[in-house]
């Protein structure tokens, strides 16, 4: 199996990434296959489904559909398919990004009070990805990301259910935090307080192993340990060693048995499985073999976790 050639036999929002990250591809060449995101496959797709009124289904984080009684969590609004645009790589200076984002920045209002899009909402698991998508895209987002470094837990990390009571961190809000502000040093080179609080936060996932309890040293949930793409909100091994990745951090000791999971769920032909998605509404299929299937996205995404992780 060229497991290289098959991921290239695919969307240029993966094939640019492959050439980038796992060949020797020249500069050049990566930039053109990326710049064909804008206009082909998913990427253009995604742009086609942006409404007039800037929004994608009608909502910021919920479709104006939506009524709560279909199964999962309808993954179509704007915020979702922001994140999906961002980890296809859309080109922020595009003509189609800077339209796509100026409309939402007009246009978008949160469903729990109003507030306009990129002044983020209470939810720090929300809040982390708006900054991301935000910085990624060019805007200002200043003031989530002082209102998220407010909102740190004295044990390293963020949850979104501190307002009903919670005061333990929670691995889902945590990378979603950690990758906005990742994404916020990257675009504005950040502060001494962003660095102290990923830096805090990457300490609490670190000390979990994570996706083992700090208390017991039991899985804190089984889902940890099943690759799904998109992840949208979720955590995931996976997930979590790719932020690692990214931050140009070397590998922490306590990172090695996350890196043993992934490399254990490596196929005898050399691919990963998807092993799972999130329910819910979507606008179409990026992992379309499904379930229990070859999975591109989960391919790219562990050969370049590993490739970091040896150092």
């Amino acid at each position: 199996m060229n497991v290289i050639g098959w991921l290239l036999d695919s969307d240029p929002a993966l094939r640019w990434q492959v050439l980038r990250d796992l060949t020797d591809a020249a500069p050049g060449e990566v930039a053109a296959e990326r710049a064909r995101v804008e206009h082909e496959g998913w990427g253009a797709r995604l742009l086609a489904l942006q409404g007039a009124d800037g929004l994608w289904d009608g909502g910021a984080c919920f479709p104006a559909s939506y009524t709560g009684d279909e199964p999962g969590q309808p993954w179509t609004a704007t915020m979702h398919t922001l994140q999906t645009l961002q980890i296809f790589g859309l080109d922020p200076a595009s003509e189609a990004a800077r339209r796509a984002v100026a409309l939402v920045a007009e246009h978008g209002r949160w469903e729990h009070e109003g507030q306009r899009y990129f002044d983020g909402e209470v939810e720090p698991c929300i809040n982390g990805r708006t900054i991301e998508a935000g910085a990624y895209f060019g805007m200002d987002v200043s003031a989530i990301v002082q209102r998220v470094l407010g909102e740190r837990l004295t044990d390293g990390g963020w949850n979104c259910e501190v307002e009903n009571g919670s005061v333990r961190s929670s691995f889902h809000t945590t990378i979603n935090v950690l990758d906005g502000l990742l994404e916020f040093e990257r675009a504005t080179g950040g502060s001494d307080a962003v660095r102290q609080a990923r830096r805090g936060g990457e300490e609490y996932l670190l000390e979990r192993g994570l996706f083992r309890r700090k208390s017991t040293g039991e899985v804190a949930d089984p889902a940890y340990l099943g690759f799904a793409f998109p992840y949208y909100w979720h955590h995931d091994v996976l997930r979590a060693l790719d932020y690692f990745r990214r931050s140009g951090a070397e590998p922490d000791p306590r990172v090695t048995e996350a890196v043993e999971v992934v490399r254990s769920k490596r196929q005898p032909d050399g691919r990963w499985l998807l092993d799972r998605v999130h329910p819910g509404r979507v606008h179409f299929a990026v992992e379309e073999a499904g379930v229990g299937r070859p999975s591109r996205w989960n391919t790219l995404r562990a050969l370049r976790v590993l490739d970091w992780s040896k150092g």
